[in-house]
Protein backbone atom coordinates (compact mmCIF):
# COMPACT_ATOMS: atom_id res chain seq x y z
CA UNK A 1 0.00 0.00 0.00
CA UNK A 2 1.34 3.46 -0.80
CA UNK A 3 2.12 5.54 2.25
CA UNK A 4 2.00 9.30 2.83
CA UNK A 5 4.93 10.76 4.76
CA UNK A 6 4.36 14.18 6.24
CA UNK A 7 7.49 16.29 6.66
CA UNK A 8 7.16 19.50 8.63
CA UNK A 9 9.20 22.53 7.73
CA UNK A 10 9.89 25.34 10.15
CA UNK A 11 8.34 28.18 8.28
CA UNK A 12 6.43 31.23 9.36
CA UNK A 13 2.80 30.43 9.93
CA UNK A 14 1.76 33.08 7.50
CA UNK A 15 3.75 31.61 4.62
CA UNK A 16 1.86 31.61 1.35
CA UNK A 17 0.61 28.18 0.35
CA UNK A 18 2.52 26.78 -2.62
CA UNK A 19 0.30 24.79 -4.98
CA UNK A 20 3.05 23.90 -7.42
CA UNK A 21 4.17 20.25 -7.18
CA UNK A 22 7.79 19.68 -6.28
CA UNK A 23 9.82 16.69 -7.27
CA UNK A 24 13.06 15.19 -6.06
CA UNK A 25 14.86 17.15 -8.75
CA UNK A 26 14.37 20.18 -6.51
CA UNK A 27 16.46 18.48 -3.83
CA UNK A 28 19.45 17.63 -6.04
CA UNK A 29 18.68 13.93 -5.89
CA UNK A 30 21.04 11.79 -7.99
CA UNK A 31 19.69 10.80 -11.41
CA UNK A 32 19.73 7.09 -10.52
CA UNK A 33 17.08 7.69 -7.89
CA UNK A 34 14.86 10.00 -9.90
CA UNK A 35 13.29 7.11 -11.75
CA UNK A 36 10.76 6.77 -8.94
CA UNK A 37 10.05 10.54 -8.70
CA UNK A 38 7.28 10.56 -6.09
CA UNK A 39 5.48 13.84 -6.19
CA UNK A 40 5.87 16.24 -3.27
CA UNK A 41 3.28 18.89 -2.62
CA UNK A 42 3.87 21.76 -0.24
CA UNK A 43 0.81 22.38 1.87
CA UNK A 44 0.18 24.53 4.86
CA UNK A 45 -2.32 24.69 7.60
CA UNK A 46 -0.63 26.31 10.58
CA UNK A 47 2.65 24.63 9.77
CA UNK A 48 3.63 24.00 6.19
CA UNK A 49 4.21 20.33 5.31
CA UNK A 50 5.62 18.38 2.44
CA UNK A 51 3.66 15.23 1.60
CA UNK A 52 5.65 12.55 -0.19
CA UNK A 53 3.12 10.15 -1.64
CA UNK A 54 3.07 6.96 -3.66
CA UNK A 55 6.48 5.81 -2.47
CA UNK A 56 5.18 2.24 -2.22
CA UNK A 57 7.40 1.73 0.80
CA UNK A 58 7.37 -1.68 2.42
CA UNK A 59 6.47 -2.02 6.08
CA UNK A 60 10.14 -1.71 6.99
CA UNK A 61 10.45 1.65 5.23
CA UNK A 62 7.92 3.86 6.93
CA UNK A 63 7.76 7.15 8.63
CA UNK A 64 9.20 5.73 11.82
CA UNK A 65 12.61 5.79 10.14
CA UNK A 66 12.50 9.54 9.87
CA UNK A 67 14.11 11.73 12.49
CA UNK A 68 11.08 12.84 14.44
CA UNK A 69 13.00 15.37 16.53
CA UNK A 70 12.53 19.02 15.85
CA UNK A 71 15.28 21.59 16.07
CA UNK A 72 12.75 24.23 17.08
CA UNK A 73 11.58 24.00 20.64
CA UNK A 74 10.62 27.59 21.20
CA UNK A 75 6.99 26.90 20.17
CA UNK A 76 4.77 23.82 20.41
CA UNK A 77 3.79 21.83 17.35
CA UNK A 78 0.57 23.13 15.90
CA UNK A 79 -0.33 19.87 14.16
CA UNK A 80 0.20 16.15 14.64
CA UNK A 81 2.60 15.82 11.74
CA UNK A 82 6.01 14.20 11.89
CA UNK A 83 8.69 16.82 12.27
CA UNK A 84 12.11 16.15 10.88
CA UNK A 85 15.08 18.20 9.92
CA UNK A 86 15.78 18.81 6.27
CA UNK A 87 19.03 16.84 6.37
CA UNK A 88 17.44 13.92 8.25
CA UNK A 89 14.65 13.91 5.70
CA UNK A 90 16.99 13.70 2.75
CA UNK A 91 19.09 10.99 4.34
CA UNK A 92 16.09 8.85 5.15
CA UNK A 93 14.28 9.35 1.86
CA UNK A 94 17.40 8.80 -0.22
CA UNK A 95 18.21 5.60 1.64
CA UNK A 96 14.69 4.33 1.10
CA UNK A 97 14.67 5.28 -2.53
CA UNK A 98 18.00 3.59 -3.20
CA UNK A 99 16.52 0.37 -1.78
CA UNK A 100 13.45 0.83 -3.94
CA UNK A 101 15.60 1.43 -6.99
CA UNK A 102 17.15 -1.99 -6.49
CA UNK A 103 13.85 -3.73 -5.76
CA UNK A 104 12.00 -5.29 -8.75
CA UNK A 105 8.73 -3.55 -9.39
CA UNK A 106 6.77 -6.79 -9.30
CA UNK A 107 8.16 -7.73 -5.89
CA UNK A 108 7.49 -4.25 -4.55
CA UNK A 109 3.89 -4.40 -5.76
CA UNK A 110 3.35 -7.85 -4.30
CA UNK A 111 4.75 -6.82 -0.92
CA UNK A 112 2.62 -3.72 -0.74
CA UNK A 113 -0.37 -5.65 -2.03
CA UNK A 114 -0.08 -8.39 0.56
CA UNK A 115 0.21 -5.78 3.25
CA UNK A 116 -2.93 -4.10 1.98
CA UNK A 117 -4.89 -7.32 1.74
CA UNK A 118 -3.78 -8.52 5.17
CA UNK A 119 -3.85 -5.23 7.07
CA UNK A 120 -6.69 -5.46 9.61
CA UNK A 121 -6.92 -1.68 9.65
CA UNK A 122 -7.62 -1.54 5.93
CA UNK A 123 -11.24 -1.09 5.00
CA UNK A 124 -13.05 -3.64 2.88
CA UNK A 125 -13.26 -0.95 0.22
CA UNK A 126 -9.48 -0.47 0.18
CA UNK A 127 -8.85 -4.21 0.00
CA UNK A 128 -11.34 -4.63 -2.81
CA UNK A 129 -9.83 -1.75 -4.75
CA UNK A 130 -6.37 -3.25 -4.44
CA UNK A 131 -7.57 -6.67 -5.60
CA UNK A 132 -9.43 -5.09 -8.50
CA UNK A 133 -6.36 -3.19 -9.66
CA UNK A 134 -4.15 -6.28 -9.51
CA UNK A 135 -6.66 -8.43 -11.37
CA UNK A 136 -7.17 -5.82 -14.05
CA UNK A 137 -3.42 -5.90 -14.73
CA UNK A 138 -3.56 -9.69 -15.11
CA UNK A 139 -6.62 -9.48 -17.34
CA UNK A 140 -4.92 -6.97 -19.63
CA UNK A 141 -1.64 -8.87 -19.72
CA UNK A 142 -3.40 -12.18 -20.47
CA UNK A 143 -5.79 -10.65 -23.03
CA UNK A 144 -8.79 -12.10 -21.23
CA UNK A 145 -12.32 -11.20 -22.27
CA UNK A 146 -14.23 -13.52 -19.95
CA UNK A 147 -16.25 -14.77 -22.93
CA UNK A 148 -14.74 -17.86 -24.59
CA UNK A 149 -17.79 -18.21 -26.82
CA UNK A 150 -17.32 -14.76 -28.36
CA UNK A 151 -16.68 -14.80 -32.10
CA UNK A 152 -17.87 -18.38 -32.58
CA UNK A 153 -20.78 -19.54 -34.69
CA UNK A 154 -22.91 -21.49 -32.24
CA UNK A 155 -26.31 -23.15 -32.61
CA UNK A 156 -29.34 -22.25 -30.54
CA UNK A 157 -31.25 -24.94 -28.69
CA UNK A 158 -34.34 -23.62 -30.47
CA UNK A 159 -33.07 -24.55 -33.93
CA UNK A 160 -34.86 -27.53 -35.53
CA UNK A 161 -31.67 -29.56 -35.83
CA UNK A 162 -30.82 -28.99 -32.16
CA UNK A 163 -34.33 -30.07 -31.19
CA UNK A 164 -33.91 -33.23 -33.26
CA UNK A 165 -30.55 -33.80 -31.60
CA UNK A 166 -32.11 -33.47 -28.15
CA UNK A 167 -34.67 -36.18 -28.96
CA UNK A 168 -31.93 -38.46 -30.27
CA UNK A 169 -29.82 -37.75 -27.20
CA UNK A 170 -32.64 -38.94 -24.93
CA UNK A 171 -33.81 -42.01 -26.87
CA UNK A 172 -32.90 -45.58 -25.97
CA UNK A 173 -33.18 -46.51 -29.65
CA UNK A 174 -29.50 -45.76 -30.13
CA UNK A 175 -28.42 -48.48 -27.71
CA UNK A 176 -27.92 -52.07 -28.76
CA UNK A 177 -30.62 -53.48 -26.48
CA UNK A 178 -32.80 -50.42 -25.87
CA UNK A 179 -31.68 -49.89 -22.27
CA UNK A 180 -29.55 -46.72 -22.31
CA UNK A 181 -29.29 -43.38 -24.09
CA UNK A 182 -26.63 -40.72 -24.52
CA UNK A 183 -28.23 -38.88 -21.60
CA UNK A 184 -27.61 -41.85 -19.31
CA UNK A 185 -24.10 -40.55 -18.68
CA UNK A 186 -24.59 -36.90 -19.70
CA UNK A 187 -27.69 -35.39 -18.14
CA UNK A 188 -27.91 -31.57 -18.01
CA UNK A 189 -29.22 -31.69 -14.44
CA UNK A 190 -26.13 -33.68 -13.42
CA UNK A 191 -23.61 -31.16 -14.72
CA UNK A 192 -23.63 -32.58 -18.23
CA UNK A 193 -22.27 -35.82 -16.74
CA UNK A 194 -23.75 -38.37 -14.35
CA UNK A 195 -22.48 -37.24 -10.92
CA UNK A 196 -20.71 -40.58 -10.49
CA UNK A 197 -17.01 -41.31 -10.21
CA UNK A 198 -17.33 -44.00 -12.86
CA UNK A 199 -20.34 -44.63 -15.08
CA UNK A 200 -22.49 -47.71 -15.44
CA UNK A 201 -23.93 -48.00 -18.93
CA UNK A 202 -25.74 -51.12 -20.11
CA UNK A 203 -27.23 -53.99 -18.08
CA UNK A 204 -28.43 -52.12 -15.01
CA UNK A 205 -31.11 -52.79 -12.42
CA UNK A 206 -33.12 -49.66 -13.28
CA UNK A 207 -32.65 -48.16 -16.75
CA UNK A 208 -33.98 -44.70 -15.94
CA UNK A 209 -32.20 -44.23 -12.60
CA UNK A 210 -29.29 -41.91 -13.31
CA UNK A 211 -26.47 -40.79 -11.07
CA UNK A 212 -25.70 -42.12 -7.58
CA UNK A 213 -27.67 -45.31 -6.90
CA UNK A 214 -27.34 -46.70 -10.42
CA UNK A 215 -26.20 -50.33 -10.15
CA UNK A 216 -24.95 -52.97 -12.55
CA UNK A 217 -27.28 -55.95 -12.81
CA UNK A 218 -25.70 -59.12 -11.37
CA UNK A 219 -26.87 -60.93 -14.51
CA UNK A 220 -25.06 -58.45 -16.76
CA UNK A 221 -21.94 -59.15 -18.76
CA UNK A 222 -18.64 -59.05 -16.83
CA UNK A 223 -20.36 -58.34 -13.54
CA UNK A 224 -17.98 -57.72 -10.66
CA UNK A 225 -20.19 -55.53 -8.49
CA UNK A 226 -18.58 -52.27 -9.53
CA UNK A 227 -18.96 -49.72 -12.32
CA UNK A 228 -18.36 -50.94 -15.85
CA UNK A 229 -17.00 -47.82 -17.59
CA UNK A 230 -13.33 -47.21 -16.74
CA UNK A 231 -13.29 -43.40 -16.88
CA UNK A 232 -15.32 -40.53 -15.51
CA UNK A 233 -17.96 -39.15 -17.88
CA UNK A 234 -16.77 -35.75 -19.19
CA UNK A 235 -19.33 -32.95 -19.20
CA UNK A 236 -21.07 -32.02 -22.43
CA UNK A 237 -21.30 -28.40 -21.27
CA UNK A 238 -19.35 -26.05 -23.55
CA UNK A 239 -18.37 -28.90 -25.87
CA UNK A 240 -18.39 -26.38 -28.72
CA UNK A 241 -15.53 -24.41 -27.13
CA UNK A 242 -12.93 -27.16 -27.49
CA UNK A 243 -10.64 -26.64 -30.47
CA UNK A 244 -8.08 -29.43 -30.19
CA UNK A 245 -9.16 -32.66 -28.51
CA UNK A 246 -12.07 -34.50 -26.91
CA UNK A 247 -12.06 -37.39 -24.42
CA UNK A 248 -9.64 -37.72 -21.52
CA UNK A 249 -6.96 -39.19 -23.80
CA UNK A 250 -7.64 -36.95 -26.82
CA UNK A 251 -8.54 -39.81 -29.12
CA UNK A 252 -10.78 -37.44 -31.06
CA UNK A 253 -8.38 -34.77 -32.25
CA UNK A 254 -8.50 -31.80 -34.59
CA UNK A 255 -5.47 -31.99 -36.86
CA UNK A 256 -5.62 -28.28 -37.69
CA UNK A 257 -6.29 -27.10 -34.12
CA UNK A 258 -7.51 -23.77 -35.46
CA UNK A 259 -8.59 -21.49 -32.64
CA UNK A 260 -12.34 -20.94 -32.64
CA UNK A 261 -13.08 -23.68 -35.20
CA UNK A 262 -14.01 -26.62 -32.93
CA UNK A 263 -12.30 -28.87 -35.47
CA UNK A 264 -14.30 -27.44 -38.36
CA UNK A 265 -11.34 -25.97 -40.24
CA UNK A 266 -11.40 -28.56 -43.08
CA UNK A 267 -7.97 -29.82 -42.00
CA UNK A 268 -9.33 -33.11 -40.72
CA UNK A 269 -10.28 -34.79 -37.45
CA UNK A 270 -8.63 -37.95 -36.29
CA UNK A 271 -10.80 -40.51 -34.46
CA UNK A 272 -10.28 -44.05 -33.07
CA UNK A 273 -11.32 -45.34 -36.49
CA UNK A 274 -8.06 -44.06 -37.98
CA UNK A 275 -4.39 -44.18 -36.94
CA UNK A 276 -2.88 -41.32 -34.95
CA UNK A 277 -2.50 -38.25 -37.13
CA UNK A 278 -4.68 -39.60 -39.95
CA UNK A 279 -7.97 -37.78 -40.62
CA UNK A 280 -11.16 -39.78 -40.46
CA UNK A 281 -13.12 -39.11 -43.70
CA UNK A 282 -16.36 -39.80 -41.82
CA UNK A 283 -15.63 -37.67 -38.76
CA UNK A 284 -18.23 -35.02 -39.49
CA UNK A 285 -17.93 -31.25 -39.48
CA UNK A 286 -16.71 -30.65 -35.94
CA UNK A 287 -15.32 -32.33 -32.85
CA UNK A 288 -18.78 -32.90 -31.41
CA UNK A 289 -19.97 -34.78 -34.48
CA UNK A 290 -16.82 -36.90 -34.44
CA UNK A 291 -17.27 -37.70 -30.74
CA UNK A 292 -20.95 -38.66 -31.18
CA UNK A 293 -19.91 -41.60 -33.37
CA UNK A 294 -18.27 -43.59 -30.57
CA UNK A 295 -20.38 -44.12 -27.42
CA UNK A 296 -22.77 -46.27 -29.52
CA UNK A 297 -19.85 -48.56 -30.43
CA UNK A 298 -18.72 -49.19 -26.84
CA UNK A 299 -20.11 -52.44 -25.37
CA UNK A 300 -20.04 -51.07 -21.82
CA UNK A 301 -21.60 -47.73 -22.69
CA UNK A 302 -24.35 -48.34 -25.28
CA UNK A 303 -23.67 -51.16 -27.74
CA UNK A 304 -24.03 -54.05 -25.23
CA UNK A 305 -22.75 -57.56 -25.86
CA UNK A 306 -25.51 -59.40 -27.73
CA UNK A 307 -27.36 -58.09 -30.80
CA UNK A 308 -24.45 -56.13 -32.29
CA UNK A 309 -21.71 -58.52 -31.21
CA UNK A 310 -19.03 -58.98 -33.84
CA UNK A 311 -19.97 -55.89 -35.86
CA UNK A 312 -17.44 -53.23 -36.79
CA UNK A 313 -17.95 -49.66 -35.63
CA UNK A 314 -19.24 -48.69 -39.07
CA UNK A 315 -21.67 -51.61 -39.11
CA UNK A 316 -23.02 -50.71 -35.67
CA UNK A 317 -23.76 -47.18 -36.83
CA UNK A 318 -25.38 -48.36 -40.06
CA UNK A 319 -27.59 -50.78 -38.14
CA UNK A 320 -28.76 -48.01 -35.81
CA UNK A 321 -29.59 -45.72 -38.74
CA UNK A 322 -31.53 -48.51 -40.47
CA UNK A 323 -33.37 -49.21 -37.23
CA UNK A 324 -34.54 -45.60 -36.87
CA UNK A 325 -35.23 -45.15 -40.58
CA UNK A 326 -37.04 -48.49 -40.98
CA UNK A 327 -35.02 -49.65 -43.94
CA UNK A 328 -32.47 -52.36 -44.64
CA UNK A 329 -32.14 -55.39 -42.36
CA UNK A 330 -30.79 -54.11 -39.04
CA UNK A 331 -29.69 -56.58 -36.40
CA UNK A 332 -31.71 -56.96 -33.25
CA UNK A 333 -35.37 -56.45 -32.55
CA UNK A 334 -37.33 -53.78 -34.45
CA UNK A 335 -39.02 -50.75 -32.90
CA UNK A 336 -42.77 -50.91 -32.39
CA UNK A 337 -43.26 -47.14 -32.76
CA UNK A 338 -41.18 -45.16 -35.21
CA UNK A 339 -41.85 -41.63 -36.43
CA UNK A 340 -38.26 -40.58 -36.88
CA UNK A 341 -38.46 -39.80 -40.60
CA UNK A 342 -40.73 -36.83 -40.03
CA UNK A 343 -38.45 -35.58 -37.27
CA UNK A 344 -35.45 -35.72 -39.62
CA UNK A 345 -37.38 -33.91 -42.34
CA UNK A 346 -38.06 -31.05 -39.95
CA UNK A 347 -34.59 -31.09 -38.42
CA UNK A 348 -32.80 -30.97 -41.75
CA UNK A 349 -35.32 -28.79 -43.56
CA UNK A 350 -36.21 -31.37 -46.20
CA UNK A 351 -39.99 -32.01 -46.18
CA UNK A 352 -39.84 -34.67 -48.87
CA UNK A 353 -36.55 -36.36 -47.95
CA UNK A 354 -36.45 -40.16 -47.88
CA UNK A 355 -35.38 -42.29 -44.95
CA UNK A 356 -32.31 -43.61 -46.74
CA UNK A 357 -31.22 -40.04 -47.56
CA UNK A 358 -32.01 -38.41 -44.22
CA UNK A 359 -31.88 -41.05 -41.47
CA UNK A 360 -28.17 -41.80 -41.73
CA UNK A 361 -25.69 -42.05 -38.91
CA UNK A 362 -23.82 -39.04 -40.28
CA UNK A 363 -27.01 -37.01 -39.79
CA UNK A 364 -27.66 -38.59 -36.39
CA UNK A 365 -24.19 -37.52 -35.22
CA UNK A 366 -24.63 -34.08 -36.77
CA UNK A 367 -27.93 -33.51 -34.95
CA UNK A 368 -26.60 -34.76 -31.62
CA UNK A 369 -23.55 -32.52 -31.98
CA UNK A 370 -25.79 -29.55 -32.74
CA UNK A 371 -27.71 -30.21 -29.53
CA UNK A 372 -24.51 -30.62 -27.51
CA UNK A 373 -22.92 -27.55 -29.08
CA UNK A 374 -25.91 -25.47 -28.04
CA UNK A 375 -25.05 -26.19 -24.39
CA UNK A 376 -22.89 -23.09 -24.02
CA UNK A 377 -22.75 -21.89 -20.42
CA UNK A 378 -20.17 -19.16 -19.98
CA UNK A 379 -22.18 -16.26 -18.53
CA UNK A 380 -20.35 -16.47 -15.25
CA UNK A 381 -19.77 -13.95 -12.43
CA UNK A 382 -16.10 -13.95 -13.46
CA UNK A 383 -17.08 -12.94 -16.98
CA UNK A 384 -19.10 -10.05 -15.54
CA UNK A 385 -16.08 -8.98 -13.52
CA UNK A 386 -13.79 -9.09 -16.55
CA UNK A 387 -16.33 -7.04 -18.48
CA UNK A 388 -16.18 -4.32 -15.85
CA UNK A 389 -18.58 -5.14 -13.02
CA UNK A 390 -16.22 -5.15 -10.05
CA UNK A 391 -19.07 -6.14 -7.74
CA UNK A 392 -19.75 -9.38 -9.63
CA UNK A 393 -17.47 -11.40 -7.34
CA UNK A 394 -16.52 -10.90 -3.71
CA UNK A 395 -13.11 -10.26 -2.15
CA UNK A 396 -12.56 -13.92 -1.37
CA UNK A 397 -13.05 -14.86 -5.03
CA UNK A 398 -10.79 -11.99 -6.08
CA UNK A 399 -8.06 -13.17 -3.71
CA UNK A 400 -8.52 -16.66 -5.11
CA UNK A 401 -8.19 -15.32 -8.64
CA UNK A 402 -4.83 -13.80 -7.77
CA UNK A 403 -3.71 -17.15 -6.39
CA UNK A 404 -4.97 -18.86 -9.55
CA UNK A 405 -3.16 -16.55 -11.97
CA UNK A 406 0.06 -15.87 -10.08
CA UNK A 407 3.10 -18.12 -10.24
CA UNK A 408 4.45 -19.89 -7.20
CA UNK A 409 7.36 -17.44 -7.11
CA UNK A 410 4.84 -14.61 -6.93
CA UNK A 411 3.01 -16.26 -4.03
CA UNK A 412 0.32 -17.89 -6.16
CA UNK A 413 -0.68 -21.46 -7.00
CA UNK A 414 0.16 -21.23 -10.73
CA UNK A 415 -3.09 -22.90 -11.78
CA UNK A 416 -2.91 -20.83 -14.96
CA UNK A 417 0.09 -22.79 -16.18
CA UNK A 418 -2.41 -25.40 -17.46
CA UNK A 419 -5.80 -23.74 -17.07
CA UNK A 420 -5.16 -20.92 -19.51
CA UNK A 421 -7.26 -18.42 -21.40
CA UNK A 422 -10.96 -17.66 -21.13
CA UNK A 423 -11.79 -21.36 -21.42
CA UNK A 424 -9.31 -22.20 -18.65
CA UNK A 425 -7.54 -25.07 -20.40
CA UNK A 426 -4.47 -25.50 -22.55
CA UNK A 427 -6.08 -28.60 -24.13
CA UNK A 428 -2.83 -30.44 -23.47
CA UNK A 429 -2.04 -33.60 -21.48
CA UNK A 430 -0.39 -33.74 -18.08
CA UNK A 431 0.52 -36.50 -15.62
CA UNK A 432 -0.70 -35.31 -12.23
CA UNK A 433 -1.15 -38.71 -10.52
CA UNK A 434 -4.83 -38.59 -9.71
CA UNK A 435 -5.69 -41.82 -7.81
CA UNK A 436 -6.38 -44.68 -10.21
CA UNK A 437 -9.64 -46.45 -9.37
CA UNK A 438 -12.05 -48.70 -11.22
CA UNK A 439 -11.50 -51.35 -13.87
CA UNK A 440 -8.81 -49.42 -15.70
CA UNK A 441 -8.08 -49.66 -19.40
CA UNK A 442 -6.26 -52.98 -19.47
CA UNK A 443 -2.86 -51.44 -18.73
CA UNK A 444 -0.24 -52.37 -16.16
CA UNK A 445 0.66 -55.65 -14.50
CA UNK A 446 -2.88 -56.34 -13.36
CA UNK A 447 -4.76 -54.81 -16.28
CA UNK A 448 -6.54 -52.23 -14.13
CA UNK A 449 -4.21 -49.29 -14.69
CA UNK A 450 -4.81 -46.50 -17.21
CA UNK A 451 -1.86 -45.09 -19.18
CA UNK A 452 -3.85 -42.15 -20.51
CA UNK A 453 -2.58 -40.31 -23.58
CA UNK A 454 0.24 -42.85 -23.90
CA UNK A 455 -2.36 -45.30 -25.15
CA UNK A 456 -2.80 -43.11 -28.22
CA UNK A 457 0.71 -41.88 -28.90
CA UNK A 458 3.02 -44.51 -27.45
CA UNK A 459 5.27 -41.65 -26.33
CA UNK A 460 6.72 -41.95 -22.81
CA UNK A 461 6.17 -38.24 -22.20
CA UNK A 462 2.44 -39.05 -22.39
CA UNK A 463 2.48 -41.83 -19.80
CA UNK A 464 -0.34 -41.33 -17.25
CA UNK A 465 -1.16 -37.99 -18.88
CA UNK A 466 -4.74 -36.82 -19.29
CA UNK A 467 -6.38 -33.80 -20.89
CA UNK A 468 -6.59 -30.57 -18.90
CA UNK A 469 -10.28 -29.98 -18.16
CA UNK A 470 -11.89 -26.58 -18.49
CA UNK A 471 -12.66 -24.83 -15.21
CA UNK A 472 -15.93 -23.36 -16.44
CA UNK A 473 -18.78 -24.75 -14.31
CA UNK A 474 -16.26 -26.92 -12.48
CA UNK A 475 -18.27 -26.79 -9.27
CA UNK A 476 -21.03 -28.75 -11.02
CA UNK A 477 -19.04 -31.25 -13.09
CA UNK A 478 -17.64 -33.55 -10.43
CA UNK A 479 -16.51 -36.02 -9.36
CA UNK A 480 -13.10 -34.86 -10.49
CA UNK A 481 -10.17 -36.57 -12.18
CA UNK A 482 -10.02 -38.94 -15.14
CA UNK A 483 -11.45 -41.68 -12.92
CA UNK A 484 -13.53 -39.42 -10.68
CA UNK A 485 -11.41 -40.30 -7.67
CA UNK A 486 -12.17 -37.06 -5.81
CA UNK A 487 -15.77 -36.41 -4.84
CA UNK A 488 -15.20 -32.90 -3.46
CA UNK A 489 -13.69 -30.03 -5.37
CA UNK A 490 -11.59 -29.04 -2.37
CA UNK A 491 -9.95 -32.47 -2.29
CA UNK A 492 -9.19 -32.18 -6.01
CA UNK A 493 -7.67 -28.73 -5.50
CA UNK A 494 -5.51 -29.95 -2.63
CA UNK A 495 -4.24 -32.79 -4.80
CA UNK A 496 -2.97 -30.21 -7.28
CA UNK A 497 -1.15 -28.40 -4.48
CA UNK A 498 0.70 -31.53 -3.34
CA UNK A 499 -0.05 -34.77 -5.15
CA UNK A 500 2.20 -36.93 -2.96
CA UNK A 501 0.60 -35.73 0.24
CA UNK A 502 -2.92 -36.03 -1.18
CA UNK A 503 -2.34 -39.63 -2.25
CA UNK A 504 -0.73 -40.52 1.09
CA UNK A 505 -3.80 -39.26 2.94
CA UNK A 506 -6.40 -40.35 0.37
CA UNK A 507 -9.82 -40.91 1.89
CA UNK A 508 -11.31 -44.13 0.53
CA UNK A 509 -14.61 -43.48 2.27
CA UNK A 510 -15.47 -40.76 -0.26
CA UNK A 511 -15.97 -43.48 -2.89
CA UNK A 512 -19.02 -45.60 -3.55
CA UNK A 513 -18.17 -48.89 -1.81
CA UNK A 514 -18.75 -50.83 -5.04
CA UNK A 515 -15.90 -49.07 -6.88
CA UNK A 516 -12.93 -51.32 -7.59
CA UNK A 517 -9.87 -50.23 -5.56
CA UNK A 518 -7.83 -53.45 -5.30
CA UNK A 519 -4.70 -52.01 -6.89
CA UNK A 520 -5.32 -48.33 -6.23
CA UNK A 521 -2.11 -47.95 -4.22
CA UNK A 522 0.26 -49.62 -6.67
CA UNK A 523 -1.31 -48.08 -9.77
CA UNK A 524 -1.35 -44.60 -8.27
CA UNK A 525 2.23 -44.99 -7.11
CA UNK A 526 3.18 -45.71 -10.71
CA UNK A 527 1.56 -42.42 -11.70
CA UNK A 528 3.38 -40.61 -8.87
CA UNK A 529 6.66 -42.06 -10.13
CA UNK A 530 5.82 -40.72 -13.58
CA UNK A 531 5.15 -37.28 -12.09
CA UNK A 532 8.46 -37.27 -10.24
CA UNK A 533 10.37 -38.46 -13.30
CA UNK A 534 8.80 -35.67 -15.33
CA UNK A 535 9.95 -33.17 -12.72
CA UNK A 536 13.49 -34.53 -12.79
CA UNK A 537 13.45 -34.33 -16.59
CA UNK A 538 12.56 -30.64 -16.40
CA UNK A 539 9.11 -31.06 -17.92
CA UNK A 540 6.41 -28.51 -17.13
CA UNK A 541 4.33 -30.20 -14.48
CA UNK A 542 2.73 -29.75 -11.07
CA UNK A 543 4.68 -27.85 -8.45
CA UNK A 544 4.14 -28.40 -4.75
CA UNK A 545 2.49 -25.29 -3.35
CA UNK A 546 1.91 -24.35 0.27
CA UNK A 547 -1.34 -22.49 0.84
CA UNK A 548 -3.17 -21.75 4.06
CA UNK A 549 -6.65 -23.12 4.61
CA UNK A 550 -7.99 -19.60 4.08
CA UNK A 551 -6.18 -19.35 0.75
CA UNK A 552 -7.64 -22.69 -0.34
CA UNK A 553 -11.10 -21.35 0.47
CA UNK A 554 -10.33 -18.23 -1.56
CA UNK A 555 -9.27 -20.40 -4.49
CA UNK A 556 -12.51 -22.35 -4.22
CA UNK A 557 -14.46 -19.09 -4.12
CA UNK A 558 -12.84 -18.09 -7.39
CA UNK A 559 -13.66 -21.45 -8.98
CA UNK A 560 -17.24 -20.97 -7.87
CA UNK A 561 -17.28 -17.67 -9.77
CA UNK A 562 -16.63 -19.64 -12.96
CA UNK A 563 -20.07 -21.28 -12.80
CA UNK A 564 -22.85 -20.04 -15.05
CA UNK A 565 -26.00 -19.68 -12.88
CA UNK A 566 -28.03 -21.47 -15.56
CA UNK A 567 -26.40 -24.83 -14.82
CA UNK A 568 -27.74 -24.77 -11.27
CA UNK A 569 -31.23 -23.64 -12.29
CA UNK A 570 -33.58 -26.45 -13.38
CA UNK A 571 -35.90 -23.97 -15.06
CA UNK A 572 -33.05 -22.60 -17.17
CA UNK A 573 -31.70 -26.07 -17.95
CA UNK A 574 -35.19 -27.21 -18.91
CA UNK A 575 -34.57 -25.88 -22.41
CA UNK A 576 -32.22 -28.83 -22.94
CA UNK A 577 -34.47 -31.47 -21.36
CA UNK A 578 -37.53 -32.71 -23.32
CA UNK A 579 -40.87 -32.73 -21.54
CA UNK A 580 -44.41 -33.83 -22.28
CA UNK A 581 -44.88 -31.05 -24.82
CA UNK A 582 -42.08 -32.47 -27.00
CA UNK A 583 -42.77 -35.27 -29.44
CA UNK A 584 -41.51 -38.73 -28.52
CA UNK A 585 -40.82 -40.33 -31.93
CA UNK A 586 -40.38 -43.91 -30.71
CA UNK A 587 -41.90 -43.87 -27.21
CA UNK A 588 -38.45 -44.81 -25.91
CA UNK A 589 -37.43 -41.56 -24.31
CA UNK A 590 -35.33 -41.96 -21.18
CA UNK A 591 -36.95 -39.85 -18.46
CA UNK A 592 -34.20 -39.80 -15.88
CA UNK A 593 -34.88 -40.02 -12.16
CA UNK A 594 -32.56 -39.86 -9.16
CA UNK A 595 -32.27 -42.50 -6.44
CA UNK A 596 -35.20 -40.88 -4.61
CA UNK A 597 -37.41 -41.37 -7.67
CA UNK A 598 -37.61 -37.66 -8.50
CA UNK A 599 -37.41 -36.59 -12.14
CA UNK A 600 -34.17 -34.86 -13.04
Amino acid sequence: MSRNILIAEDEPQNRKILRKPHTLRDCNVPEAVRRHEPHATLLEKKTSTVILSDLNLSDGMNAQHLDQSSKRTDRPAKTSVIRASHHALLSSVLASLFVLALMPASVMAQQSGRAAAADPNSTAFEKSNFLDSQLKKIIRKSNLTGAPSAGRTLPSINEPKAQLGMKLFFTKSLSGEYDVACVTCHHPSLGGGDDMSLSIGVDVLEDDLLGPGRRHNPTGEHYDGGPTVPRNAPTTFNLALWDEVLFHDGRVESLGKTVGANGGDLLGIRTPDTPLGVPDPNSGDNLGAAQARFPVTSPEEMKNFVDFAGLTNAQVRDNLAERLGIYGTPAGSPQFVDNWLEEFRVGFGDPSGTATALVTYDNIADAIATYENSQVFDKTPWRSFVEGNTNAIDSSAKSGALLFFRSVAEGGANCVSCHTGDFFTDEQFHAIAMPQIGRGKGNGANGDDDFGRFRETGTMEDMHAFRTPSMLNVTETGPWGHAGSYTTLEAAVRHHLNAEQAVATYDYTQLDPDIQTTNLISNTQNALDTLENNRLAGMDTLENVELTDLQVQDLLAFLNSLTDPCVTDRTCLGQWIPDASDSNPDSLRLNGVNDAGDYL
